[in-house]
């Protein structure tokens, strides 16, 4: 295996989050993405895994010489240095990294800190300006705080899963981590919030995340339907409740598109496109909950006319009368899609263990402060002697800290 080149600190001037430091001390998606999102726009992250323990990502799915891929993607723009936080070398090293640090993201279970005297009054002690990024599955109080769990969770939790699968099927789970990376996202938004507000107070302060909560904030507004109408959203496959036709079609060649018709304007020209004008003119086509109870009607004459032709010749003739539909990709299909290729949506990264590696690029665009992907995921404490280093312990003090295990 090649070593990799110690990756110097970030000094790229247009990078918008320069200068910010984020130590990620969490384990799996949800903390470890959001800390990923701050690297990507140039926060300097120094990842802090267990000496004998690493980020457990490091082994999930598929793996290529020993080394796992999924971690490239989580670990990228992070260096990487190991601590026992149990040990007192371990909690004394920690404190003077928080000192000068912006952010700390954990997601130990409530009290694990506090178990080692690192909880929020003795790093806030050393850094009052420090924000505490906090991600469990529960949040930190409340009867279930100190049970363990995971996005899996999550997503069974909020009702997802109810509402997800055929109607006479069993409720079903996301095959990724949906909950974790909507988390992700918030928690990421969180943090930035919170040094927003630093900007006013001068005082940093808790982030308290909750796996369960994201992820019922984008299912939309079942609790305030039930809440006033009663009303409990079912199952209803590809279909919605709100809108149809809306689902996915069977093409002539055995390939598969998704149609949908959240405007009522995009309906009216799919059932000119599909030679079904004249349900235009029926009282409940005007409205979208009306034409999700005639989903029916609406599927045989889309899925019909969509049954005739090859995907090609479907995809060409919704572009041509400007309605909505888009093929049902695999990730074969994604990597060369000109649309992502245009965006560079799959970039490339150089990587000195792997070589070129394809993967997703930073999440948007910024005109005129970029982010960028510098490196991809590096070896399990690979960095630990330069950022202790950098940190002010000399190699004696480096010496002690391995000797005590601490390191």
């Amino acid at each position: 295996m090649t070593t990799s080149v110690t990756p110097a600190r970030d000094t790229r001037a247009d990078a918008p989050l320069t200068g910010l430091r984020v130590l990620d001390l969490a384990t799996l998606f949800a903390g470890p993405l959001a800390a990923t999102m701050l690297g990507d726009f140039g926060a300097e992250v120094v990842k802090v895994e267990h000496p004998d323990r690493p980020d457990p990502s490091r082994g999930h799915g598929p793996s290529k010489n020993g080394v796992g891929l999924w971690w490239k993607l989580l670990g990228r723009n992070k260096r990487t240095i190991t601590l026992d936080l149990s040990r007192p070398g371990g909690r004394a090293t920690l404190l003077r990294l928080a000192a000068g640090a912006d952010v700390i993201v954990e997601n130990f279970r409530p009290g694990t800190l506090e178990k080692w005297d690192l909880g929020w009054p003795e790093l806030s002690a050393v850094n009052p300006r420090l924000v505490l990024a906090r991600v469990t599955a529960f949040g930190q109080f409340g009867p279930y705080a100190h049970r363990p769990g995971f996005g899996t969770l999550a997503e069974a939790m909020s009702g997802f899963a109810a509402i997800t699968g055929e109607p006479d099927g069993p409720p079903t789970l996301p095959p990724f981590g949906l909950a974790d990376s909507i988390t992700g996202l918030a928690t990421a938004y969180a943090v930035m919030t919170a040094l927003a507000a630093r900007e006013r107070t001068g005082e940093g302060q808790v982030v308290d995340m909750a796996i369960i909560e994201p992820i019922l904030t984008v299912l939309g507004p079942q609790p305030l339907w039930y809440d006033q109408l009663g009303h409990v959203q079912p199952r209803t496959g590809n279909r919605s409740q709100n809108n149809a036709p809306r689902g996915t079609y069977r093409t002539a060649d055995g390939c598969w598109v998704a149609v949908s018709t959240s405007a009522q304007s995009v309906a009216e020209r799919v059932m000119h496109l599909v030679g079904r004008p004249e349900l235009i003119d029926e009282p409940w086509f005007a409205t979208g909950d009306g034409r999700a109870r005639h989903a029916d009607v609406l599927d045989r004459a889309v899925g019909g006319w969509i049954a005739g032709q090859t995907r090609d010749d479907v995809l060409a003739a919704f572009e041509k009368a400007e309605a909505a539909a888009a093929p049902v990709q695999d990730v074969r299909e994604v990597m060369t899609d000109p649309q992502y290729a245009a965006l560079d949506t799959i970039t490339t990264v150089d990587d000195p263990e792997l070589g070129p590696l394809r993967m997703q690029n930073v999440l948007f665009r910024l005109s005129a402060t970029p982010g960028a992907i510098r490196w991809a995921g590096r070896p399990h404490g690979a960095d630990t002697e330069t950022v202790l280093s950098e940190l002010g312990l000399t190699p004696a003090e480096v010496a002690a800290l391995r000797a005590e295990g601490a390191v």
